[in-house]
């Protein structure tokens, strides 16, 4: 298979979850270029992908990355901007991310909590809360061990739960 076959292959199946990934992790509706500047990286770097972790993993990764650069290339930070939700629905699906936060104020309240977190903590709930990565994955897509995952994802919990007062419901043998 060439790389650009198995790069199309790759962005049939994980497309979609590197776009709802961007949404929350960017806050943005926007997320489109992102996207497509993940896959295109991925298909620049397809030599240095060693198989050790699934594609959906590294391809996280890329757009983690390109995330944050964006941030830095605009100086402005990106969490600033998640509390104003653009209200428009043009192009966007129904079933995303985030309109069904926009009908929810519970969850949109979580999600401002969320990204109120430090960095550190907001990338771990989005990817094991959020996003269901198990903590291998999160790990191998922050570039962290196992157990700096489950640290940080325990004190993330506690923090969101300290700052909502100790109402959100979380299972305790999640963390592990």
């Amino acid at each position: 298979m060439s790389r650009k076959e198995i790069i199309s292959e790759w962005f049939r199946q994980y497309s979609h979850d590197v776009y709802n990934f961007l949404i929350y992790y960017t806050g943005k509706r926007d997320v489109e270029d992102l996207v497509q500047e993940t896959f295109i990286k991925a298909l620049k770097g397809l030599e240095r992908f060693n198989y050790n972790s699934s594609p959906k993993t590294w391809l996280f990764a890329i757009a983690r990355n390109l995330a944050i650069d964006e941030a830095r290339k605009k100086k402005n930070r990106i969490w600033d901007k998640i509390a104003r939700f653009d209200k428009s629905n043009e192009g966007v699906d129904s079933e995303t991310p985030e309109t069904i936060f926009e009908g929810n104020e519970q969850a949109q309240e979580l999600l401002a909590a969320i990204h109120g977190l430090k960095q550190n903590y907001r990338d771990v709930v989005i990817l094991r809360g959020i996003k269901e990565l198990s903590v291998a994955e999160t790990a191998a897509v922050l570039d962290w061990t196992e157990d700096m995952v489950r640290t940080n994802y325990y004190r993330a919990l506690k923090a969101l739960r300290k700052g909502k007062g100790g109402g959100l419901n979380e299972q305790p043998g999640r963390i592990s």
